[in-house]
């Protein structure tokens, strides 16, 4: 199958490029920008040389949809939400890779401050957490965020059991490719690097979507995030009040929900994972520890903010919707050391 890609540029676009040059069965058909019109993607990244040299081309979406058969969009927030609906109107695939088919009209407008789609289409998407899919055939994805994903993993199996009633803390911490290619002072070398720092205090955008995700039975959350000075990981560590016979469910709970789930692996019983071990693949790491004298459950979870986190599960959407295998092209090791 041929498909396409907008945003081939930025980080999550290139790593599309590099899972999807590698999948048995996908074409990379375009890649497109709305910048660098004209140069060859090696051009600007020249670790693509001899591996693939497209070149970047205009977003004309007649010419996508007749060349292909379903688009990536990894665009910053703010585009897809009308760069996609000419796709969406024709009915074509879309898998969307930004903030901005994930939530409502008016909590979109709120936490990213920009305007959203038309409500119609919004109700068209569907939020594409892959190990919790409802409709594997729905055409338009809403590719999860990277923090949401890596917290809703370990929650939705222990909300949907109302194991969880006291308010709990995610201390979530990522590494600086998960704010993007575009330099700000945050990222910037000389702030990012021997440094630790937390950032958007009560104002991240990935709050509402796991607020909305984990649903209203859920206890409330303090979410705190933070960059950690490496290029790729997340590590969110979640503080949960539990009973002892709560915990030892919450641990069970997960070992059943994911013994037949591909990439959400469960660490033996007081294992905790460690970002190193994920880092280039498509797994989420889970480990739990109890502490009876606190009463508080302790859960790692670790994950490749621009595989699981980006790229790698919008792959694993791809091949849920096209009825493939959805670990076809993303069994790659983890990078050690």
């Amino acid at each position: 199958m041929n498909i396409s890609i907008v945003g081939a540029s930025g980080y999550s676009g290139l790593e599309l490029i590099r899972i999807l040059h590698n999948h048995p069965y996908v074409t990379i058909a375009s890649i497109h920008n709305y910048s660098n019109v004209g140069m060859k993607i090696n051009q600007l990244f020249p670790h693509l040389t001899d591996i693939y040299e497209a070149t970047l081309e205009e977003v004309i979406p007649e010419q996508i949809m007749a060349q292909s058969d379903c688009v990536f969009f990894a665009t910053p927030s703010g585009v897809s939400s009308l760069a996609a609906i000419p796709f969406i109107k024709a009915g074509f695939p879309v898998i969307d890779l930004s903030g901005d088919f994930r939530l409502d009209a008016e909590s979109y407008s709120k936490w990213y401050s920009k305007t959203p789609a038309d409500a119609v289409y919004l109700e068209k998407m569907e939020y594409g957490l892959a190990e919790f899919r409802q409709n594997v055939e729905a055409k338009w994805i809403a590719n999860p965020g990277c923090y949401a994903t890596s917290v809703l993993l370990p929650l939705l199996p222990i909300v949907s059991e109302q194991l969880a009633s006291d308010t709990f803390i995610i201390d979530a911490k990522s590494g600086v490719s998960g704010a993007g290619k575009v330099p700000n002072s945050a990222n910037h070398f000389v702030n990012a690097h021997d440094n630790l720092a937390l950032y958007k205090i009560n104002a991240h955008q990935h709050i509402p979507e796991i607020e909305r995700y984990l649903g209203e039975k859920s206890p409330k959350f303090q979410f705190l995030t933070s960059l950690l000075p490496l290029t790729r990981g997340i590590m969110s560590t979640l503080y949960l009040p539990l009973t002892k016979a709560g915990a030892r469910r919450s641990i069970e709970l997960l070992e059943e929900t994911y013994a037949t789930k591909t990439f959400v692996r469960i660490q033996p019983d007081g294992q905790l994972p460690t970002i190193k071990q994920v880092v280039g693949s498509n797994f989420c790491d889970i480990g739990l520890t109890y502490n009876e004298k606190t009463g508080i459950l302790t859960i790692v979870s670790v994950l490749d903010n621009l595989v699981k986190g980006a790229a790698g599960q919008a792959v694993q959407n791809l091949n849920l919707m096209f009825g493939m295998d959805e670990s076809t092209g993303l069994l790659q090791s983890p990078i050690f050391p």
